[in-house]
C-alpha cells in the first residue's frame, strides 16, 4: 500500500451504512405545501420524489451497503412504489425520526455504530460522484468530516443561485450535506452539534463558549476555515476534517419553493441536453 491510499479514510469490509435524515418540518411544512404533497420528501423533481432520488445515489456509491431513512412517518416510505427499485437491491431499514437533526443522527449512530455517512432527503441533485469524491478524501485520522463548496465553484455551476455562506478569511463556504461520522469519538461531534441547536435562540451562550477572540475573527472575516476546524474539533473532542468540492451543484438544496423551482430547472436542462 503507497503512502498516497494511507493517507485517507476507506470504509471497512464489511460496509458503509449511509444515514438519510428525511424529517420535516410538521403539518403544514411551507415547501410540502407549495408542491401539493403530504410531506416534503415526498416532493417530485422531474417526475421522482426526492427520497428516491436520493436513496437512488448512495445505492451506486461503492462501498455503501445499507441505507438507514430517518423519517417521523416511517408509514410513508413503506407506500412508495419505487423505493426498493432506487435503492438497488441494497437493504433499506427505516427509523423514526427524532425532535432535531442532530438528535435524529445520535440514534442512528447508537442503533448503527460508526462509520455512518450522512445526506438528507432534499438533496434532489445528489450524484454518487459527489459521495465518492467525498470520502476518497477524508483523512484517515478524521472522526467527523463535512463537505463543503466554495464561492466560485457554487455560481459557477449554478449562477444567481442564492446560498448561505460560511465567511471564512480564505474563502467563502457553503454545506454539502455530505457528513461523515468516522468513528465512535465522532458522538462527540453529535453532542456539541446538539448544543448547537439547543442554543440557537440564546446565540450569545455559543458565542461565549467559541470564545470571545474566535467569534470575533470570524465576525471580521479574519478566521481561516483551517483554524475554525481545529478549534470545533476541540470544543467537540474529536479530530474534525472537511473536504472541498469541486461540484457546485452539491451545495444546492431544495429548502424553500425558490429552490425547488432551481432544481426542476437545472434538471429539465440535464435531460433536454442528453436528449439531443
Amino acid at each position: 500500500m503507497t503512502p498516497e491510499e494511507t493517507a485517507f479514510w476507506r470504509p471497512p469490509a464489511s460496509g458503509l451504512t449511509a444515514l438519510i435524515l428525511a424529517g420535516s418540518r410538521g403539518p403544514g411544512d411551507p415547501l410540502a405545501v407549495y408542491a401539493g404533497v403530504s410531506h416534503k420528501a415526498l416532493i417530485e423533481v422531474d417526475g421522482i420524489p426526492m427520497i428516491e432520488r436520493v436513496v437512488a445515489a448512495l445505492a451506486a456509491v461503492a462501498g455503501i451497503t445499507r441505507i438507514v431513512i430517518s423519517i417521523e412517518l416511517p408509514e410513508l416510505i413503506a407506500a412508495l412504489p419505487g423505493i426498493q427499485a432506487a435503492a438497488n437491491g441494497i437493504p433499506i431499514e427505516v427509523l423514526k425520526s427524532a425532535a432535531s437533526p442532530s438528535r435524529s443522527v445520535g440514534e442512528a449512530l447508537d442503533h448503527r455504530g460508526t462509520p455512518l455517512l450522512v445526506t438528507t432527503a432534499d438533496h434532489a441533485l445528489l450524484q454518487a460522484e459527489w459521495v465518492g469524491y467525498f470520502l476518497d478524501r477524508i483523512p484517515a485520522d478524521a472522526d467527523a468530516a463535512a463537505a463543503l463548496a466554495n464561492k466560485a465553484a457554487i455560481l459557477e455551476a449554478v449562477p444567481h443561485t442564492a446560498r448561505t455562506y460560511l465567511r471564512f478569511a480564505d474563502d467563502h463556504y457553503s454545506g454539502c450535506n455530505l457528513f461523515l461520522f468516522a468513528t465512535p469519538a465522532a458522538a462527540g461531534a453529535v453532542r456539541f452539534w446538539r448544543e448547537v441547536e439547543a442554543e440557537r435562540k440564546r446565540p450569545w451562550r455559543m458565542l461565549h463558549r467559541l470564545g470571545l477572540v474566535f467569534a470575533l475573527r470570524y465576525a471580521i472575516g479574519q478566521l481561516p476555515l483551517s483554524a475554525a476546524i481545529t478549534r470545533l474539533g476541540e470544543l467537540s473532542g474529536t479530530c474534525a476534517a472537511v473536504v472541498k468540492m469541486p461540484f457546485g451543484r452539491a451545495a444546492v438544496d431544495v429548502d424553500k419553493p425558490a429552490d425547488l423551482d432551481l432544481v426542476r430547472r437545472l434538471l429539465a436542462q440535464d435531460r433536454l441536453k442528453n436528449q439531443a
